[in-house]
């Protein structure tokens, strides 16, 4: 039985994706460099602070990571805490979640402060007891599974027991080869559903229609 879960936060809390499409390159083009590249792609994987230090080691940016960093967040501060929505009924389905007694948490490659500052606005801080961000914890994204392990150890819910939930192909193998049940999200700028759909354990289209999850999490 689910008696956890790990949410990410863009693309699977928050309908996010969009900004962070072109993000790369509106922070190049604001420091005066020409974009070679479609960053969004590059920068799929990445921390904030690993996307800092391709700045610095493949366009010669000549800012600290940190100045990239506050200077990145600086641009989408606004968006994460006056624009942002969260996805179509994942509130009501957090409250769910709650009701029936799951310990919930946040784990995101995310800036901490940007996730709790949205979400508070969109009225689900309280849903979770807790905030990870690999930015913050100066982790490698997720492409690695510390994430996700330091998220279980404060749930305090068994692997087996503890759902991630994920909207990016990535994230989706690294939590899933590291023995996590795993539950895709749909978003739109994940190209490739079909292999998110096929590697996930559960797999929901909208969180309107969730009852996959609440068989799936009462047989696991």
């Amino acid at each position: 039985m689910i008696r956890g879960a790990i949410f990410d936060l863009d693309g699977t809390l928050l309908d996010s994706m969009a900004v962070w499409a072109t993000l790369g390159e509106r922070y190049l083009r604001s420091i005066g460099y020409e974009p070679r590249e479609r960053l969004g792609d590059t920068f799929k994987t990445f921390s904030t602070e690993q996307a800092a230090r391709y700045y610095r080691e493949h366009y010669g940016v000549p800012l600290s990571v940190p100045e990239i960093v506050a200077g990145v967040n600086a641009m989408i501060g606004t968006f994460y805490r006056e624009e942002v929505r969260p996805k179509p009924g994942v509130e009501p389905f957090l409250r769910q979640l709650q009701s029936m007694g799951l310990r919930l948490c946040v784990a995101t490659a995310n800036d901490g402060a940007l996730a709790r500052e949205a979400l508070e606005r969109c009225g689900m801080l309280d849903c979770f007891t807790a905030i990870f961000s690999c930015a913050d914890l100066g982790l490698s994204g997720k492409g690695e599974p510390d994430i996700f392990r330091i998220a279980l150890r404060h749930l305090g819910t068994e692997k087996a027991e503890t759902a991630v939930f994920e909207d990016a192909l990535h994230a989706v193998r690294t939590a899933k080869a590291d023995g996590f049940p795993v539950v895709g999200v749909y978003d739109p700028y994940e190209p490739e559903q079909e292999a998110l759909k096929d590697l996930a354990d559960c797999y929901l289209s909208n969180y309107e229609h969730s009852e996959a999850f609440f068989t799936f999490a009462a047989n696991k």
